[in-house]
């Protein structure tokens, strides 16, 4: 999958995409539903399939100070839309001068004139330009006048209402993450790099890997069964274990993080990116009377993520 983040400097060979536009958070079902749209598109028109969204969300640019709200990182994002096989992800830095166009310039200087788009598929709900003053009628109306052209896809449904990035929070705040993996069309994934933490784990005979969670909507703070992905170093490959998400209120944390214990695992995972998929709560964070309640407790937790993951 080739990237690109200039609209303004975009090869011949990347032009003529069928291309899906938005923000893509999670890669849930509904839009993967918009982008197989694309991809029918091209199929029959020969067109490679594209990929248009924004870094960083424009909700993240307009409201800085609120909470963290985000499903993926960007490269969380990438890695997905690369294993559903599209061609070429354009995503754009949304800034003062992106903000500022209006529907009518973005329609021009960005799909036609800088991305040279084909066709393109947006959902019902799709808004876009200054003040979000363009909606997607507008939009395949700028098509007809331009060279394009636009598909309007229908919001996919749920059985509880329809898939949503605002659903898939709420299921995953309630620590509810097969609901949300339900929605998703695969497990909440938390990407990152393995960072050094305070080494308590590895005292107590279940070392950890500890990832931060800066920027993500976080899921409910507690124990979790996991599937891990170690993506990069000498330990890459795929394991089960048990996660800690939250603030160690056992050891009086502040800084939310997560800390995976990889069952059956020995080595050094320090600066390796690693991908940890959530697919059962198994209880809340809590303190304990000592440290020997505290390691019951932890046994007692991975042999349920084993008889879990065991299962699936």
């Amino acid at each position: 999958m080739r990237i690109f983040h200039d609209y303004k400097a975009v090869p011949a060979s990347a032009k003529g995409a069928s291309a899906a536009i938005g923000n893509f958070d999670g890669v849930h079902l509904g839009h993967r539903s918009v982008i197989e749209l694309a991809r029918e598109v091209g199929a029959r028109t020969g067109a490679p399939l594209g990929i248009l969204t924004f870094e960083p969300h424009p909700r993240e640019f307009f409201a800085p100070d609120a909470p963290p709200f985000r499903l993926m990182n960007p490269a969380a994002r990438a890695s997905r839309l690369a294993k559903l096989e599209v061609d070429t992800l354009f995503e754009l830095p949304f800034d003062s001068g992106m903000a500022a166009l209006s529907p009518r310039e973005f329609a021009q200087q960005v799909i036609t004139d800088g991305l040279g788009l084909s066709h393109i598929v947006v959902g019902q709900d799709f808004r876009f330009g200054k003040g979000r003053a363009g909606n997607a009628q507008m939009l395949a109306e700028f098509g007809d006048e331009m060279g394009f052209a636009v598909t309007i896809a229908d919001l996919l449904a749920a059985t509880d209402g329809q898939v949503s990035s605002t659903a898939i929070r709420r299921a995953l705040g309630e620590g509810r993450p097969r609901d949300a993996a339900a929605m998703l069309g695969h497990w909440h994934r938390i990407e990152g790099t393995v960072i050094e933490g305070f080494q308590r784990g590895r005292s107590l005979g279940y070392p950890t890997a500890n990832m931060a969670i800066t920027g993500l909507h976080p899921p409910h703070f507690g124990v979790y069964a996991v599937l891990v992905d170690v993506l990069t170093g000498p330990h890459a490959g795929s394991y089960h274990g048990a996660a800690s998400l939250g603030t160690r209120p056992m050891f009086d944390g502040e800084v939310a993080n997560l800390e995976t214990f990889l069952f059956d695992f020995s080595g050094d995972l320090y600066g390796a990116e690693m991908s940890v998929a959530l697919v059962d709560f198994l209880r809340p964070e809590e303190t304990f009377d000592g440290l020997e309640a505290f390691i019951a407790q932890m046994d007692a937790d991975c042999a349920e993520a084993r008889r879990i993951l065991d299962a699936l």
